[in-house]
């Protein structure tokens, strides 16, 4: 039977806190459990966050802006690696993860004070990995960790969350030469197991009840692989 728990208690989470230790403390943890962290929480332990006021915006972010603070589309341009649509305000991004996603992540929302912005961590994996030896080192516990964040889907109303971060588990489930139970054989069918966890575990997480992680127990998720391997590379992206 599969759970998601969560982790309740976590104190706002500043510059250097060790996230780690924060989350050990608030939750039973035992091997093969999935721990989901949300990205705001990680980008925030490890000083992800820019001041507005020290920001000098370009003119290409002042025409980007319509209307709203420049100062922002100026971080959203620092963070891409391209821009794959705009309107302004609205700009939709390649990260220099390879990642495509609104505002190149860049969030106002939950930020530690107002003036400011979260910015997506710089190597997501490694973040996941860090956490994930942490844990092992505090609890003795071997468990997946995903590091997770909102995202919009093509032709999909609203958002889900993902995984955009992870370690000690595998990012896809490949189906392909299976058979169904008609005896049919799978051509094209791969799992995304990382986001299906990802977006079950915001389920108990929400986006303003002060919950940033979850534990899931009872999935048979573990394994190696990147949170890279989700993405479709752009030149493989038949709509650019």
């Amino acid at each position: 039977m599969i759970s998601i728990r969560p982790v309740a208690g976590l104190p706002e989470i500043g510059p250097g806190a060790d996230l780690g230790a924060l989350i050990a403390e608030r939750a039973e943890l035992t091997d093969r459990d999935v721990l989901v962290v949300a990205q705001k929480a990680v980008s925030k332990a490890e000083g992800r966050v820019v001041r507005l006021d020290e920001v000098e915006p370009s003119e290409q972010a002042r025409e980007l802006a319509g209307g709203e603070d420049p100062r922002r589309l100026e971080v959203i341009l620092r963070e891409s690696a391209r821009i794959v649509r705009s309107r302004p305000p609205l700009v939709i991004a390649e990260t220099r993860h390879g990642f495509v996603c609104a505002s190149a992540g860049v969030d106002s929302s939950n930020a530690p004070e107002a003036g400011t912005v979260v910015l997506l961590p710089e190597d997501p994996d490694a973040s996941a990995a860090r956490l994930r030896e942490r844990l092992r080192e505090l609890t003795g516990a071997e468990v997946g960790v995903i590091v997770s964040d909102s995202f919009g889907r093509a032709w999909r109303q609203g958002t889900t969350d993902v995984a955009i971060g992870l370690a000690g588990i595998r990012p896809l489930l490949d189906l392909k030469g299976t058979r169904d139970s008609a005896g049919y054989e799978l051509h094209a069918t791969v799992i995304a197991v990382a986001d299906e966890l990802a977006g079950a575990a915001q389920l108990v997480m929400g986006k303003t009840g002060g919950v940033p992680a979850a534990v899931i127990s009872g999935v048979e998720a573990g394994g190696e692989g990147s949170a890279r391997e989700l993405v479709i590379p752009a030149e493989r992206d038949l709509f650019r």
